[in-house]
């Protein structure tokens, strides 16, 4: 069995009970396509059985997230679930923070938090922090399409819409601006809208799924593959489902690649000319 399931992640919940819960169901192994953090809520694309195998994939994917910032605080966490200091700094404007906001638009450096996942020498950054360890991490590349400041939804916190690539840490995205504004900010609330084809408007909490109805909420792998599709015959087929590749004219990229008789088998890459089954999913 293979497939994606939108799950609407409730705050509170962490990324891997989601995925336990639709393990537990399916019977088969799960595993989510990028994780929110437990304050978090909202799109959580979670991969059944082989389709895991396109992790890498969407890593690169657009994400849309609603957040908010509060200003004149401050977290170790660089969010609300942190040691928090008060009053540590000013409340900007709205129009001060909509000054600012461009230059954080494009490829831009950033230095994620030291409270995240991040692989320090074979520990992770949150389990160096919490013992205390001091390090340090490198900034990286993210890609921001868009920052659009939603509303101030009270006197020191403001609402934000996020247009982003893989990658892109919110919480850091906060301090960020703040450090800009000459104060600092922590990330309050966070809502994932958006994580490439998966909506939020689609999406289905974990605790309305049963035995009984969750194979009608079980969207079908190919369909979240923009890809053209391949169907091979004859001697063609044979070649390339033994792992050879054979001669093919379209254009270099990735393609669908279904059996002969119709079954979606997993993606192809041509490459000058040639076509090679990349990733079986069947």
């Amino acid at each position: 069995m293979t497939g994606f399931i939108n799950v609407n992640k409730k705050q509170g919940d962490s990324s891997a009970r989601e995925v336990g819960r639709i393990k537990y169901l399916l019977k088969t192994p799960c595993g989510h396509m990028g994780t929110l953090d437990p304050m978090a809520s909202g799109v959580l694309p979670v991969a059944i059985g082989n389709a895991a195998r396109l992790f890498d994939y969407f890593l690169d994917k657009e994400k849309i997230y609603i957040a908010d910032f509060t200003f004149g605080v401050q977290s170790d966490t660089l969010d609300s679930t942190g040691n928090l200091v008060y009053n540590t700094g000013g409340i900007p404007t709205a129009q001060e923070i909509e000054s600012v906001l461009h230059e954080f638009i494009g490829e831009i450096m950033q230095t994620p938090p030291k409270f995240s996942a991040k692989n320090i020498n074979g520990k992770r950054g949150y389990e160096l922090a919490r013992a205390g360890v001091d390090f340090e991490l490198k900034p990286k590349k993210v890609k921001i399409n868009e920052i659009k400041l939603l509303e101030e939804a009270d006197k020191s916190t403001f609402r934000l819409k996020i247009n982003c690539g893989g990658g892109t840490y919110i919480r850091s995205l906060a301090r960020d601006i703040a450090n800009r504004l000459g104060t600092c900010a922590v990330m309050s609330a966070l809502v994932r809208v958006k994580s490439g084809i998966f909506g939020i408007e689609t999406a289905v909490n974990t605790d309305n799924l049963t035995t009984e109805n969750i194979s009608k909420y079980i969207i079908p792998t190919e369909s979240v593959l923009p890809f053209e599709s391949i169907i091979p015959d004859g001697t063609v087929a044979k070649k390339l489902f033994n792992g050879l590749a054979v001669r093919c004219e379209k254009p270099e990229g990735l393609y669908k690649l279904f059996l002969p008789d119709g079954t979606f088998y997993g993606i192809g890459e041509v490459n000058q000319t040639f076509l090679k089954a990349r990733t079986k999913l069947c």
